[in-house]
């Protein structure tokens, strides 16, 4: 049995559910990798239909459980273009009815930490601060993080208010010392990088 399917067994013990039901299934579609689940949020999880407060909290507990049986992290998601951080990204966002604000949290390797939805808007509009994303970064000891959301509509081509998050991020950045490495916008299965544009 390797590590992910000991975290798996121990969920569906700790939920008293069976290994393959929908919770426990659900659960490891949205946070494919051990780095996802072990920097999943109690917010996060309470996205999950058939998951209250005592649930999440319950999940919480077993993954420091799992923390401190030192299960290791699986080898990390290696960004190298915007194309890649599109791939990851687009499964889980394209669908998506309403804006979400995305942060991937990367190493000096430019490997994923973790991935965390900070802020989730209106149909058309997505409310995020530059201090909780730079929060959650530091945190998480980032070196560098690419923004992203989706646009419901299905058009990646970012509005004004996009760009301007966007310049607001990176000054921020510069002066914590966090890269801001990109803004990738999902639109269906299409994207469009406003670093590849030269808007960074």
């Amino acid at each position: 049995m390797n590590h992910y399917d000991t975290i798996k067994n121990l969920f569906a013990q700790t939920l008293a559910e069976r290994p393959g039901s929908y919770i426990v299934e659900e659960l490891f579609s949205r946070y494919p990798s051990i780095a996802d689940l072990m920097s999943v949020t109690e917010q996060e999880l309470m996205q999950i239909k058939g998951i209250g407060k005592v649930r999440a909290k319950q999940i919480l507990a077993a993954l420091e459980l799992a923390r401190k049986l030192n299960v290791p992290v699986e080898s990390q998601y290696i960004i190298r273009s915007p194309r890649d951080a599109a791939n990851l990204l687009i499964p889980e966002m394209r669908y998506l009815q309403c804006e979400h604000f995305v942060v991937l949290f990367l190493n000096t390797k430019n490997g994923v930490i973790a991935r965390e939805t900070i802020s989730i808007g209106s149909l058309n509009a997505s409310i995020v601060h530059p201090r909780e994303v730079f929060k959650a970064a530091i945190k998480r000891s980032s070196a560098s993080i690419i923004a992203a959301h989706n646009h419901p509509s299905g058009n990646p081509t970012p509005s004004s208010e996009d760009i301007q998050i966007t310049k607001r991020l990176v000054e921020s950045g510069n002066i914590i010392g966090i890269d801001v490495l990109d803004h990738v916008i999902i639109g269906g299965d299409q994207f469009y990088s406003l670093k590849e544009h030269g808007l960074i």
